[in-house]
């Protein structure tokens, strides 16, 4: 099992501008176990996928919950996780310093903190309390014996942001607050990307939602990116199947889908212990 220590500086390593790797998010231990048997180099946890398992909608499990969750995937394989910790499950700075002080010690390479207040009717935080909070963020895993990578989300875009230059300014303000990575959900086409990865001097990671799904690797890594992360969309498409399933039976009454799924099994059997 490699150090802390390793998997952290293979994480930091991963990140190299125009050279992007993917990082799955795994939902429980059996997906990271299939996901790293299949050949990730690192994988990161995801809050919607997890909340499913719990019978939740996302932002809907607490910090206990989350971190060990986080332990889980980080035991379950040797790859660095990256936990998603959503906002730091608090809105003073204090609260956001002590969750992520609580994550470097639970095993995990990295991390990251979104401006997402929570709160429908203000669904961001202001300007100056985002960066205060991710600066919270940053001196917490600083003053770890082993400081973690930490990307700060600007989440602007899933709430009906449009303007792009307003969530640069967040991410150029979360930069200069020393977050690692930098990271803008909701990135709808790659003119988006590259205006972004010009615009800051950190690595960006970009989530491929369905605006970006026919996008090629290679097109992102012409933008600029460092890394690509899926969020619950792997979790989601499983989920889909099920779905897809439960109306066949219900509805049909036909299984056809019983023959595919018996594929599965002798292609996952060298995943699992």
């Amino acid at each position: 099992m490699p150090t802390l220590d390793a998997k952290v500086r293979t994480f930091r390593a991963l990140h190299r501008p125009g050279d992007p790797f993917i990082i799955p998010n795994p939902w429980d231990e059996g997906s990271a176990r299939v996901l790293a048997g299949l050949g990730f180099e690192a994988l990161a946890t995801t809050s919607s996928g997890f909340a499913f398992t719990r019978g939740r909608h996302d932002y809907g499990v607490g910090r206990d919950e989350a971190l060990a969750h986080a332990r889980t995937i980080v035991e379950a394989t040797d790859l660095p996780v990256s936990a998603d910790l959503e906002n730091g499950f608090g809105a003073a700075p204090g609260t956001v310093a002590e969750t992520f002080s609580l994550a470097c010690g639970i095993g995990v390479a990295g991390a990251s903190i979104e401006d997402s207040s929570g709160d429908p009717s203000r669904p961001l935080f202001d300007f100056d309390l985002a960066v205060e909070r991710v600066a919270a963020a940053v001196e917490a895993v600083r003053g770890a014996p082993t400081p973690i990578v930490l990307t700060a989300r600007a989440e602007a875009l899933l709430h009906g942001e449009t303007d792009l230059d307003a969530v640069i300014g967040r991410l150029q303000a979360f930069e200069a607050a020393g977050a690692d990575v930098l990271y803008a959900p909701g990135l709808a086409s790659l003119e988006a990307v590259r205006t972004v990865c010009a615009s800051v001097g950190r690595p960006v990671n970009v989530l491929l939602l369905p605006a970006l799904a026919g996008v090629a690797l290679d097109d992102i890594a012409e933008a600029g990116a460092a890394r690509v992360s899926l969020g619950g969309t792997l979790a989601w498409s499983v989920l889909s199947g099920l779905l897809h399933a439960s109306g066949e039976m219900l509805s049909e009454g036909r299984f056809t889908f019983a023959g595919r799924a018996a594929e599965a099994a002798p292609a996952l059997k060298g995943f699992l212990r």
